[in-house]
């Protein structure tokens, strides 16, 4: 990439992955790949390669999130520049795999674009996750799948945290997008949720088509609601969860949660109440997966991002 003053250049996008099966048991990412090997016409674009590609086989046969390790927390620098063996778990042995086929990560050779779809339980809708607040071409595509689909809304996910790395799947490509939709049960197909992420993967192509044909897009703003903190459940001495998320507050992802708003009900009817500094944002409410990460939500505060003219770096020439 190339950025001059209000201007970023880029690179055409000429090859793209699109991710299903990362988590074995969110079933809309790994049945639209499924359909796209065998018959990958609808995501077909000018000039550009996409590959359909599940990520996590065994633990897709399994109907499973993984096999012994999640492997969208497996993809850092130690586990990709580890010796390979096989006392190393499954997740990490794929993780290698993944990074040689379509990586190295970070380096030039990488992927251009990474699309990896996942599903909540938790009511998130459809929501776009951008890794990095610099990353001019994601901003642009995100705006313009928001644009595409509106009324409808699309948040986007900011995980841009000092503090927390996440070390993705999709963060081998030059430019990583993750896809949640939800609410969805785990090891379960709605044809609604199918639907709406089938339709985002659309409009994104699209876009990459459109960027790839010369098409200038101008400077536009992103709302986003960047990660802040992530909240247990109450706990016990022993450890034991000792709460539910308050009736007030399930279901209720992406609205603001002000300080003295209900937050959890203990067992025995109490409510505890958010006692936090502003108002913030929480999603990812009551995620089943999270339970084992010891998280009832995540609490986000929301901002605007701004992406300047955005065309690829072979119209300076």
């Amino acid at each position: 990439m190339t950025s001059i003053s209000n201007v970023s250049c880029f690179n055409e996008a000429r090859r793209v992955a699109i991710f299903g099966g990362t988590h074995g048991n969110e079933m809309s990412g790994i049945t639209l790949v499924n359909l796209w090997i065998k018959n990958g016409k609808e995501i077909q674009r000018k000039g550009v390669e996409t590959k359909p590609f599940i990520t996590n086989p065994r633990a897709v046969e399994k109907c499973t999130r993984y096999v012994d390790t999640d492997l969208n927390r497996a993809f850092t620098t130690e586990n990709l520049s580890a010796p390979s063996g096989d006392d190393l778990p499954y997740e990490v042995k794929r993780a290698q795999q993944i990074n040689e086929i379509f990586g190295p990560k970070g380096s030039p050779d990488a992927y251009d674009v990474i699309f990896d779809l996942h599903n909540t339980t938790s009511n998130m809708g459809c929501t776009l996750i951008l890794e990095s607040s610099k990353d001019h071409f994601n901003l642009q595509m995100m705006h313009y799948i928001k644009k595409a689909i509106a009324p409808d809304s699309c948040p986007v996910l900011l995980t841009e945290h000092p503090l927390l790395k996440y070390s993705t799947s999709r963060s081998v490509a030059k430019h990583p997008i993750g896809l949640e939709v939800g609410p969805q049960p785990q090891g379960v197909l709605r044809s609604n949720i199918f639907e709406s992420m089938r339709v985002v993967l659309k409009h994104a192509l699209d876009f990459i088509e459109l960027f790839n044909e010369g098409l200038e897009f101008p400077p536009c703003s992103v709302d986003v609601f960047r990660v802040w903190d992530k909240m247990d459940y109450p706990r016990d001495t022993n450890g034991n969860i000792i709460a539910m998320v308050h009736p007030n507050l399930q279901d209720c992802d992406w609205e603001p949660l002000n300080p003295g708003d209900p937050m959890f009900q203990m067992f025995d009817g109490t409510t505890v109440r958010y006692e936090g500094v502003g108002t913030v944002y929480p999603t990812f409410i009551n995620e089943a997966a999270y339970y084992e990460k010891q998280q009832a939500f995540v609490t986000t505060r929301r901002e605007t991002l701004v992406a300047g003219n955005c065309f690829i770096l072979s119209l300076l020439d």
